[in-house]
C-alpha cells in the first residue's frame, strides 16, 4: 500500500466510499447525541480531579469551582486537538477524549503544601514544555510497549476504575448509615441491564445509545427515589471562566518541575496503551508520527493547564470502553464531545446539570464501561506467546503490583513520598513492571542468543512504522 504523508489530507481527499470509518462525518443529530454519550461517561471522572485536589489543597468552594471550569475547557480543547488534528504536529487523529488524569493529583497537593499554588502551575507548564520535546523521542521507544506490556496496563487500568465504579453506587464510606442501600444497588443493577439489553436486542443506531439511554432512564427513575439533587443549578452562573495565571506569575522550583515531569512521563505510558487500544480497536493502527502527535497534545495540556489553572489531561479510559462497546469509530463524535465540553466550562450551569446526576447512576454505565476496558487488555493479550516464554510471569507480576495500591492504598505509606507517588499508582506500578521484565526477558542479550536458536520470542515486539499506510 502506498504511504500517506497525512492522514487528514488523504482522508479529505478520498471519496466518501473510501474514507475510513474513523474520517467519517455523521449525520449531526447522530453526531451530537453520540458526543453527549462521552460526556456523560467522563464527566464525572474529570471534574474529580479538581474536586479532590481542591479538598486536599484546602482551597474555598469559590475557587474550587473556577478549577473546575477550568477543567473542563482544558480538557475539551485538547479532545478537539487530538480529534480533529494540527497538519503534521499535533493530534492522533483517533475518536478519543481527555479529561484530567489523578496521576498528577498526589504532586500537586505536595507542591501546593510545599510551594505554593503559583509553582503548581508553574511546574505543571514546565512538564508540558518538557512533554512536547519528549513526544518523539518517546514515541519511537513504542516497540518496547509491545502487546504483553500495553495489555497488561491496558487490564489493570479497567481493573483499578471498577473500585471507583463501586464507590459510586455503594458509597465510599462503609461505617455511613446509607452505605450499599440495596435501593442505589438495584438502580445501578437496572442500568447494567438495560445496557445489556439494548445492546443485545436494539438495532442500528439505537444499539449505540445504551449508556446515553441507561444514564436518562436511571436518573428518571432516581428522582422518585430522592437521588436527584439539582439545587447548585439555580444557584451557577450562566457564563464565567477563569483569568488566565489566577493565582499569580508561576514559579518553577526544581523539586517541583522534576516531580511533574516524571508525572508527564507516567501520563505518556498511560496514553500510549489507550491510544493503541483505540487504534487496534478503529481498524487504524497508529504509525510513529501518529502516536507523538498524541502526546504531544498531551504535553501542550500542561501548558494549557498551567496558564488557564487546570489539569495534566490524558486519554480517558472509559471512552476507550466506549467506543469498543458502541463500536462507533468516528473522531467527529470526540470532536463533538470536546466541544459539548468547552460550551460546559463557558456555561456553568449546563455544567452543574451534568455533575447532579446520581452516584448510582453513573456508577452503573461506569461499571460496563470500566469492565470493558479490561476486556480490551486481555483481547490484546490474546496477542502475546504464553508458551515456552517467560510472558505470563510478565503479566501476573504487572496485575499483581499494579492491583496492591488498589486494593491496600496504604500500602506504601512507610515509605518516602518519591516511592508513595510511583507505587500510590495503579497504572505506574503496572507500567513499570511490565516495561521492566519484557526487558530483562525478551529484550536481554542471553535473550537474544537464544532467539537466534529459533525459539519463539513471546513478547510480539512489532515496532510502530514511522507513517501509517493509505486508508
Amino acid at each position: 500500500m502506498s504511504q500517506a504523508p497525512d492522514a487528514s489530507v488523504s482522508a479529505s481527499t478520498a471519496s466518501p466510499a473510501a474514507r475510513h470509518p474513523v474520517d467519517a462525518l455523521l449525520p449531526p443529530a447522530r453526531l451530537g447525541l453520540l458526543g453527549l454519550q462521552h460526556v456523560l461517561v467522563m464527566y464525572t471522572g474529570c471534574v474529580t480531579v479538581p474536586l479532590v485536589f481542591g479538598a486536599a489543597a484546602k482551597l474555598d468552594t469559590a475557587t474550587i469551582g473556577l478549577l473546575i471550569s477550568a477543567d473542563l475547557l482544558v480538557a475539551g480543547l485538547v479532545t478537539l486537538l487530538q480529534a480533529l488534528g494540527i497538519g503534521k504536529v499535533l493530534g492522533v487523529r483517533l475518536p478519543v477524549v481527555a479529561g484530567a488524569t489523578f496521576t498528577a493529583v498526589t504532586p500537586m497537593v505536595l507542591i501546593a503544601g510545599e510551594y505554593g499554588m503559583q509553582a503548581v502551575y508553574g511546574s505543571m507548564i514546565a512538564a508540558g514544555v518538557f512533554g512536547l520535546l519528549a513526544a518523539v523521542p518517546f514515541a519511537h521507544a513504542v516497540r518496547f510497549f509491545p502487546p504483553l506490556v500495553s495489555g497488561s496496563v491496558i487490564t489493570v487500568i479497567g481493573l483499578s476504575l471498577i473500585g471507583v465504579a463501586a464507590g459510586l453506587i455503594a458509597g465510599n464510606d462503609p461505617t455511613a448509615k446509607g452505605y450499599a442501600a440495596p435501593g442505589h444497588l438495584a438502580l445501578a443493577g437496572g442500568i447494567v441491564l438495560l445496557i445489556v439489553l439494548v445492546n443485545r436486542f436494539a438495532g442500528g443506531f439505537l444499539s449505540q445509545l445504551g449508556v446515553l439511554l441507561g444514564l436518562i432512564v436511571g436518573t428518571l427513575i432516581a428522582v422518585p427515589m430522592g437521588l436527584t439533587d439539582f439545587s447548585a443549578v439555580d444557584g451557577a452562573d450562566w457564563f464565567g471562566l477563569a483569568s488566565p495565571l489566577h493565582f499569580g506569575a508561576p514559579r518553577f522550583p526544581v523539586a517541583a518541575v522534576i516531580s511533574m515531569c516524571v508525572v508527564m512521563l507516567v501520563t505518556f505510558t498511560e496514553s500510549t496503551a489507550d491510544m493503541l487500544a483505540v487504534g487496534e480497536m478503529t481498524g487504524r493502527p497508529l504509525s510513529r508520527r501518529d502516536l507523538a502527535r498524541g502526546l504531544a497534545v498531551d504535553g501542550l495540556s500542561g501548558v494549557f493547564g498551567g496558564i488557564m489553572n487546570g489539569f495534566l489531561d490524558t486519554v480517558f479510559a472509559q471512552n476507550v470502553g466506549l467506543v469498543g462497546m458502541t463500536k462507533v469509530r468516528s473522531r467527529y463524535v470526540a470532536a463533538v464531545a470536546g466541544g459539548i465540553l468547552v460550551v460546559l466550562a463557558l456555561i456553568p450551569k449546563l455544567g452543574e446539570i451534568v455533575a447532579s446526576l446520581p452516584g448510582p447512576v453513573i456508577g452503573g454505565a461506569g461499571l460496563v464501561m470500566f469492565a470493558t476496558v479490561t476486556s480490551v487488555g486481555i483481547s490484546t493479550l490474546r496477542k502475546v506467546e504464553f508458551e515456552g516464554t517467560g510472558n505470563l510471569l510478565i503479566v501476573a507480576v504487572a496485575i499483581g503490583l499494579g492491583m496492591l495500591p488498589v486494593v491496600a492504598p496504604s500500602f506504601y505509606h512507610a515509605f518516602p513520598i518519591w516511592v508513595q507517588i510511583i507505587g500510590g499508582s495503579a497504572i505506574t506500578s503496572a507500567t513499570l513492571a511490565a516495561f521492566l521484565l519484557n526487558l530483562l526477558f525478551n529484550h536481554s542479550p542471553s535473550r537474544k542468543k537464544v532467539e537466534v536458536a529459533g525459539a519463539d520470542p513471546g513478547a510480539v515486539p512489532t515496532a510502530l512504522p514511522d507513517s501509517a499506510p493509505a486508508t
